[in-house]
């Protein structure tokens, strides 16, 4: 800051004072103000009032004239809080608001993400907006989403750290269809073990069995274990599972 006068003739000198030395400079000093380096360790701008005071030397005499206040607003670092990682369903909507503390201006958000086939897209600005999940493969997909902030105020943008999360997209349950079996009365089954083509998790099973006659009970999880086949009639029966 470079105090300048319109006066001429003699010599103007300017004493100044600050009132919030929080931002970086000093609570008063002579001369002009050299560049220094804005503080604002907080969440809101921070407003110093500067005030100037000339005087006019000439002959050896010293005039003090009308002050002459000034203020500088040191806005807050952009500041984003970190969104929680989300794993989910294929299908399933997925949505995410972003956040602050900052306070005393607007942040907005910009966005990255490194792999459309989660369904979201590669880049945007605000809020994620709700999207459908998808996978079409056999194994989980991971989006790395990294949000970045910018605060402004005054006209002033200032861009903070960017926040990494993730947004994870389960594949559907899959399960691959068992040999049919066809047995005789009072003969043991061969043991039902489920099998799937997935990976990077874990599949559970649930069966329900629409005739218990043969045997089996109306439901269960997991495989289901060789038991002995029942028909008590005289014509085959079929059990669908």
């Amino acid at each position: 800051v470079n105090f300048a006068t319109n006066n001429t003739g003699g010599t103007t000198s300017y004493a100044w004072t600050n009132n919030t030395t929080a931002i970086g400079l000093a609570a008063n000093g002579t001369g002009n103000i050299a560049s220094f380096t804005a503080v604002n360790a907080g969440t809101a701008p921070v407003t110093a009032t500067v005030t100037v005071t000339p005087t006019f030397t000439n002959a050896s005499v010293g005039c003090s004239g009308t002050a002459q206040t000034f203020t500088m607003i040191v806005n807050p670092t952009a500041q984003v809080a970190r969104p929680a990682d989300q794993t989910v369903c294929i299908n399933a909507t997925v949505s995410q608001v972003f956040s602050t503390s900052n306070t005393g201006g607007t942040t907005t958000y910009a966005w990255t993400n490194d792999n459309t086939a989660s369904g979201l897209a590669a880049s945007g600005t605000g809020n994620i907006n709700t999207f459908f999940a998808t996978n079409t493969g056999t194994s989980p997909i991971v989006s790395t989403v990294v949000v970045t902030p910018t605060f402004t105020n005054a006209g002033v943008s200032c861009t903070g750290p960017s926040k990494t999360f993730f947004i994870t997209v389960n594949p559907s349950g899959q399960v691959n269809d068992p040999a049919d079996q066809v047995l005789c009365n009072n003969s043991s089954t061969a043991a039902v073990n489920f099998t799937t083509n997935n990976t990077g998790g874990t599949t559970t099973y649930a069966w329900t069995n629409d005739n218990t006659s043969i045997g089996l009970a109306a439901s269960g999880t997991g495989d289901i274990a060789s038991f002995t086949a029942v028909n008590t009639g005289t014509t085959p029966v079929t059990a669908t599972i």
